[in-house]
C-alpha cells in the first residue's frame, strides 16, 4: 500500500488535508455571522419535520437558496451533534473538491501536476479558512469544480458525455446553494475560443448532435426538483409571507443583489487585493511559473488557456457588481492551482522560492510569538482590553499560550527543516498553526464567540419551568438557548417586538424573562433590576425578569 512514492505522497496527502481542515471538528458550537443562522435553520428543520422553507425563529429565511441547509439537517439527523453536524457539508465538500482536483490535474497533465495542484490548493489561506466553517461557499466551490472537471472532461480529454452532463447537473446544484452556480459554466467560453483558433489539446464541443443539448437540460433538472414544489405551494397558498418569500429568494437575492446591491460596496480593484492577500501562499509562486506559462501560451496550449481563461472570467463576473466579497471568487481558487500544478514542481526547485516560502513561514512564526508575549507577559491593559473585546472572561491568557505554541511550532519547523527545505519548513508551520487552531484557540474562544456563554448563564437565572423570550436577537441566542424561546420577528423593528415581548411577559408575569442586547434597552426599564448575563460577539446582553420591565409595561397598558 506504501510501496511507491506515489502512494507515500497520497496518503500522506489525506491525512495532512484531514488533520489540516477537520482538526477542532466537535469542540465548538456555530460562530457568527453565518454559522448561526444555517444552523438554527437546519436544527428547525429537523425538529419541525418542514424542510421546503426555511425558517429562522418564527420567520421565512429567504437570503439563500436551501442546499446546505438541508445537507446540514441531513447531518444531525444521522448523527444527532450539532457541534458535528452543522461543519460536516463544509469539510466533506472541501474534501471532494481536493479530489477533484487531484484528479483532473493528473488527467490532464500528469499525477505530478495534480498532486502539486491540490497542495497548493489545501493550504491556500482562502480555501483552508474557509473550508474549515460552515458557510455557504466550501459546498458552492466543490459544485463549481465537479462542474468544471465534468465539463472540462468532455472539451479538453473527450468527448465523454456522461462527464458533460454531470458537469451541467453539478452547475445546478450550485444554483440551489448559492444562485450563482452557473460561474462554472464560464470554462467554456475559453475553451471554445481555443478550439476555434485550432489550439492542440480541445475538442469540439458537438453542438451539432442533439445528446450535446441534453447539458443544459440536466442544469435544470436540480433547480427544478427545488422550485416545482416550493413555487407549486406557494401557488396554492394565500400566506402573503410565502408569495414574499418566493420573491425575495428569486429576483432580490439574485439578480437585483447583482445589479444593485445594497451592501459590501466596494472599487473594481477589490479582488486583485483579495488574491494578491488571501490567496497567499500559492499566488506567491507566480514569479517562478510566468515563464512557463508564457511558454505554454505560445504553443498553444488550450489546457492552461482554459483553466486561466476560467479564473479571469470568474473574477471579471464579480467584478462588474459593486457588491464584493473576497468568498465571491473562491471558487476560481481550485482552477488557478490547477494552473500553476505542471511547474510548480519546478518552480518550488528555484532557490528563490524556497527562501520566500522560509521567509513566509519565519513571518507567521515571529507574529505569532510576540503576539502570544504580548498577552501573556506584557502589559495588562492589553490582555484586559482582549478580554472586554472578545468577552473572554480572564481567557486571555490562554489564548496567548496558545499563540505562544503557534510560534514555538513555528520556529522549531524553521530550525528543522532550514532554508534549504523552505517549502516544508512553511507547509509545516500552516499544519501547526490550523491544528493549534482548532484544538486549542477555537475551544478558548468558544463560548464569547457563540454566545454559548451567555446563554448558559442567562439560563442559570430561570428555572426549569420558567419560559424565555429573545428581542433584538442574534441567530446564536436562539440556537444555543436551553429551552425553547419565544421570538417576535428577526427583521421587524425592534420596538415593535419590544412591544410585542411585553404584553407576553404580562400574561404570565411569574415566570416569563426577555432577553435583549444593551442597544435596546429602552429609558423605561429598571436596569438596578435587569441581569447583566455577559459580554458576547461585541455586544452586552441583559436579561429582564418582569420588575425590570413593569414601568414599561404600565406605559404601554395606558
Amino acid at each position: 500500500m506504501l510501496k511507491t512514492p506515489e502512494s507515500r505522497e497520497r496518503w500522506l496527502f489525506w491525512l495532512v488535508a484531514l488533520l489540516v481542515l477537520g482538526a477542532g471538528l466537535g469542540l465548538r458550537d456555530p460562530w457568527p455571522a453565518d454559522e448561526p443562522r444555517f444552523a438554527l435553520v437546519a436544527k428547525q428543520m429537523v425538529e419541525s419535520g418542514q424542510w421546503l422553507f426555511p425558517m429562522r425563529g418564527d420567520e421565512l429565511y429567504a437570503d439563500k437558496p436551501p442546499l446546505f441547509m438541508w445537507l446540514q439537517a441531513i447531518a444531525l439527523s444521522i448523527t444527532g451533534n450539532l457541534r458535528v453536524a452543522f461543519l460536516l457539508p463544509s469539510l466533506l465538500a472541501a474534501l471532494g473538491t481536493l479530489g477533484l482536483v487531484r484528479d483532473l490535474g493528473a488527467r490532464l497533465y500528469d499525477r505530478r501536476a495534480g498532486a502539486f495542484a491540490a497542495w497548493a490548493l489545501l493550504f491556500t489561506f482562502a480555501f483552508t479558512f474557509q473550508a474549515r466553517r460552515a458557510q455557504i461557499d466550501p459546498l458552492l466551490v466543490f459544485w463549481v469544480t465537479l462542474s468544471v472537471y465534468g465539463l472540462l472532461r468532455h472539451a479538453l480529454r473527450g468527448p465523454d458525455l456522461r462527464w458533460w452532463y454531470v458537469g451541467w447537473f453539478a452547475a445546478g446544484l450550485g444554483v440551489i446553494t448559492k444562485g450563482v452556480g452557473v460561474v462554472a459554466l464560464l470554462v467554456l467560453v475559453p475553451a471554445a475560443i481555443a478550439h476555434a483558433r485550432g489550439w492542440a489539446g480541445v475538442n469540439a464541443m458537438g453542438w451539432r448532435r442533439p445528446a450535446t443539448w441534453l447539458g443544459p437540460l440536466m442544469l435544470l433538472v436540480p433547480i427544478a426538483l427545488w422550485l416545482a414544489p416550493m413555487l407549486w405551494a406557494v401557488a396554492h397558498s394565500s400566506d402573503p409571507a410565502l408569495h414574499g418569500y418566493a420573491d425575495n429568494i428569486l429576483l432580490r437575492q439574485t439578480a437585483k443583489r447583482y445589479a444593485d446591491p445594497w451592501h459590501h460596496r466596494q472599487p473594481a480593484w477589490y479582488f486583485l487585493v483579495v488574491i494578491a492577500t488571501q490567496w497567499r501562499p500559492a499566488v506567491l509562486a507566480l514569479p517562478w511559473v510566468l515563464r512557463d506559462w508564457r511558454s505554454a501560451w505560445r504553443t498553444r496550449d488550450a489546457r492552461l488557456a482554459t483553466l486561466l481563461g476560467g479564473v479571469a472570467l470568474i473574477v471579471l463576473f464579480f467584478s462588474l457588481s459593486a457588491g464584493k466579497r473576497e468568498v465571491y471568487i473562491l471558487p476560481a481558487l481550485p482552477l488557478f492551482c490547477l494552473a500553476l500544478g505542471p511547474w510548480l514542481a519546478a518552480a518550488l526547485e528555484r532557490p528563490g522560492a524556497r527562501r520566500l516560502a522560509f521567509a513566509f513561514a519565519a513571518l507567521l512564526a515571529l507574529s505569532a510569538t510576540v503576539a502570544g508575549a504580548l498577552v501573556v507577559v506584557g502589559h495588562p491593559g492589553f490582555e484586559q482590553r482582549l478580554d472586554e473585546t472578545r468577552g473572554l472572561v480572564g481567557g486571555a491568557d490562554a489564548l496567548g499560550r496558545v499563540l505562544l505554541a503557534i510560534g514555538v511550532w513555528g520556529i522549531g519547523a524553521l530550525l528543522l527543516f532550514g532554508v534549504r527545505r523552505g517549502v516544508a519548513a512553511l507547509v509545516a508551520t500552516l499544519t501547526g498553526l490550523w491544528l493549534l487552531i482548532g484544538l486549542a484557540a477555537q475551544p478558548l474562544l468558544n463560548d464569547a464567540s457563540s454566545a454559548r456563554g451567555v446563554m448558559t448563564r442567562a439560563a442559570a437565572h430561570l428555572a426549569p419551568t420558567d419560559e424565555l423570550a429573545l428581542v433584538a436577537w442574534k441567530e446564536q441566542n436562539l440556537l444555543m438557548a436551553d429551552r425553547p424561546a419565544r421570538t417576535f420577528g428577526f427583521t421587524r423593528d425592534v420596538a415593535a417586538q419590544f412591544a410585542d415581548a411585553l404584553a407576553w411577559q404580562r400574561e404570565a408575569p411569574s415566570r416569563r424573562w426577555l432577553m435583549l442586547e444593551d442597544d435596546a434597552l429602552v429609558p423605561c426599564i429598571d436596569r438596578r433590576a435587569a441581569i447583566f448575563v455577559g459580554h458576547s460577539n461585541r455586544r452586552e446582553w441583559w436579561l429582564l425578569p418582569p420588575v425590570a420591565s413593569a414601568a414599561c409595561a404600565a406605559v404601554a397598558a395606558r
